[in-house]
C-alpha cells in the first residue's frame, strides 16, 4: 500500500470510534497520529435508518475535516433501522473524507434487536441507554456496545467498527480501482 497521511481527524471523541480507526490505520501506517474532536452528527441522538446514520457519519467526518484541516478526516455513526414486520436492526457507518473531496463509505454492524430493546427505542430513548437499563450497565456506547452485549463478548463494537472503516478507506487503499474509466472515442457517421 502506498497510501501516505500525515493527518487524520475522527468526527467524536467516544474512545471506541477512536480506537477502531487507530486500530485500522495502525495497520496501514504504523504511527501515524489520529486526533478526535467532538462535532455535530447533524441527526438526531438515535439516527433512524442506514439514510440517516449514512448522513450522520458524512457530517461527522466533513465537520472534522473543516475543524481540523487534516488529510483525512473519518465519520462514525450507528443507528438502528425499523424493519416492515416491526422489528428492528442495528446498523453502523463510516465516512471517510479528503480535502479534494473525495469521499468513501463502509457499512457494518447489522444484527437484530430484542424486542425489549425495539420497544425503548421506539419510545424515545437511545439504543445505548436502552441496553445499559436492559443489562443493568452504564456506558454501553463507550464501551462493548449492544453488540458485545448481545453475542456475549464474541465481538465488541470496536471489533464491529473496523471493518467499516477499512471498507470507507478503500478508495485511497486501491485508487486504481476507483479512477474514473477511460473514455472510448465515439465514432462518426461513417464509422471512423
Amino acid at each position: 500500500m502506498s497510501v501516505r497521511f500525515v493527518r487524520v481527524a475522527v468526527g467524536s471523541t467516544n474512545p471506541v470510534k477512536l480506537a477502531a480507526v487507530r486500530a485500522v490505520l495502525a495497520r496501514i501506517q504504523p504511527g501515524l497520529p489520529v486526533e478526535g474532536v467532538e462535532v455535530a452528527s447533524g441527526v438526531p441522538n438515535q439516527p433512524m435508518g442506514d439514510e440517516e446514520t449514512q448522513r450522520g457519519a458524512r457530517n461527522r467526518a466533513t465537520a472534522a475535516l473543516a475543524l481540523t484541516g487534516a488529510d483525512i478526516a473519518v465519520g462514525l455513526e450507528g443507528g438502528v433501522v425499523a424493519l416492515a414486520d416491526g422489528r428492528m436492526r442495528s446498523c453502523a457507518w463510516a465516512v471517510v473524507v479528503d480535502r479534494d473531496g473525495l469521499e468513501g463509505m463502509g457499512g457494518s454492524l447489522s444484527m437484530p434487536l430484542p424486542d425489549r430493546v425495539a420497544d425503548r427505542i421506539r419510545a424515545g430513548e437511545e439504543l445505548g441507554h436502552a441496553m445499559d437499563a436492559l443489562a443493568n450497565v452504564v456506558g454501553t456506547k463507550h464501551g462493548r456496545g449492544a453488540v458485545g452485549i448481545l453475542t456475549a463478548g464474541l465481538i465488541d463494537r470496536q471489533g464491529a467498527y473496523e471493518p467499516m472503516v477499512a471498507y470507507a478507506l478503500a478508495p485511497w487503499l486501491a485508487p486504481a480501482f476507483f479512477a474514473p474509466a477511460p473514455t472510448t472515442p465515439v465514432a462518426d457517421q461513417d464509422g471512423r
